[in-house]
């Protein structure tokens, strides 16, 4: 399956820069794709300290319960990824397969297989056939390097169009430390703490603890405020490791350290999350919704998700048709508490609803002018309260119909 590259894809990839101690890489160990590299792994010189948010989906994949079986041992050596293949729904083959890979991994890599962590991402209840995977770790082994994030950002690629990689970097008492991450998704994205694949590093110096509570508050306003298609994911794994150098200590560091590197995985997740809903099956827009003056925050973001997820706005959107009837709507059916008679909508800066009905002032033009934007943005105010949420969708155009009627050929 051929894609073209989304219309929403960044104009450029940043330099992601060394982490002491981390390197990566990826090979073409033919799991489904031929030609391409479909195996990546990350590679800790020392045990990095590691926390980690899954799916809440009934239907996990083997290498969810593997990983969270182990995550409370809170050490990691390494992260073997695989695309083509999800190794969900597959019963006690799919346990037989984590365990073959983590313990294929832990021969090369000279570690023990429950600090070994593992995630497959594509076509669900097919068996993955991991018998080769030692081989191909043992070629793999040489090659990772420092600099293969861009390699491996590629490999776990299923339906994405282009990589998805994002760092920031901060300064405490004149050293610098960064946050690299990486990320893979593209349909199946209504994520419930978490989005299908995102693999975050830090030379930061946290414990498990502090790590894990951080990951907790970064995924809520990132990868838990994005939807594609409503549809949250059997394999939605974030993962976010600290492999400090060995001399580092979060002791010896001042107050606002771990306020610091709060910020800065905030704005890793976040571009991360952002840079997965651009790239939305057939997306070829972007559309922020903002809920404001509802009851509670969370009654916003129900009421937020309610908009983002109809095909009847997305579709609008997509033929560039300013019908905020349609996000009337979709306030209307979220369950939540609204009043008709106090309800505003914008498209854009522009009021195409004001207190339950038509703007006196609306404009057809200057409506539609908003929704043909290659990002659009809708907001609505519902007065009863202070509850505020924002979420992001991308449209839905012919294309998510074909990528999805194709997607098994």
């Amino acid at each position: 399956m051929s894609l073209k590259v989304s219309p929403l894809a960044p104009h450029s990839y940043p330099d992601m820069p060394p982490i002491a101690g981390v390197s990566l890489g990826a090979i073409e160990a033919g799991i489904k794709y031929k030609g391409r590299k479909d195996l990546a792994v990350i590679r800790f010189s020392e045990p990095a300290i590691v926390a980690g948010v899954f799916t809440r989906s009934k239907c996990p994949s083997a290498p969810i319960d593997w990983c969270r079986k182990h995550l409370q041992r809170g050490k990691a050596s390494a992260v073997v990824i695989n695309s083509g293949n999800a190794n969900a729904f597959t019963g006690k083959k799919g346990a037989e397969a984590v365990a073959i890979s983590a313990d294929a991994a832990a021969h090369v890599f000279n570690c023990a297989p429950e600090s070994v962590f593992l995630a497959s991402t594509g076509v669900i209840g097919e068996p993955l056939n991991a018998e080769g995977f030692r081989e191909h770790l043992a070629r793999l082994n040489p090659m990772l390097s420092e600099d293969g994030w861009a390699n491996a950002a590629r490999a776990i690629m299923t339906t994405d169009t282009y990589p998805k990689m994002a760092t920031q970097s901060f300064q405490i008492a004149g050293k610098r430390f960064s946050v690299n991450g990486i990320a893979k998704g593209s349909g199946m994205i209504q994520p419930d703490l978490g989005t299908m694949l995102a693999f975050v590093v830090t030379d930061f110096p946290a414990d498990h603890s502090q790590l894990q509570t951080c990951l907790n508050e970064a995924v809520e306003p990132s990868f838990n405020s994005i939807t594609v298609d409503s549809d949250t994911s059997t394999s939605d794994t974030v993962l976010l490791f600290s492999a400090p150098e060995p001399a580092s200590s979060v002791g010896s560091l001042p107050d606002n350290a771990l306020d610091m590197f709060r910020t800065a995985l905030s704005e890793v997740m976040l571009e991360l999350a952002m840079l997965t809903v651009r790239d939305g099956e057939g997306a070829s827009k972007l559309i922020e919704v903002t809920v404001s003056g509802a009851e509670d925050d969370q009654s916003a973001k129900r009421i937020a998700f309610s908009i983002a997820n109809s095909p009847l706005i997305k579709t609008a959107i997509a033929g560039e048709d300013a019908n905020w009837g349609r996000v009337v709507m979709a306030v209307g059916k979220a369950g939540e508490p609204a009043d008709r008679d106090r309800l505003n909508i914008y498209f854009g800066d522009v009021r195409v609803a004001f207190a339950g009905e038509r703007d006196p002032g609306y404009s057809e033009a200057a409506a539609s002018a908003v929704v043909k934007r290659q990002e659009v943005p809708i907001r609505v105010e519902l007065g009863l309260g202070d509850g505020h949420a924002k979420v992001w969708t991308c449209d839905l155009t012919h294309d998510y119909i074909a990528i999805n009627a194709d997607y098994r050929s």
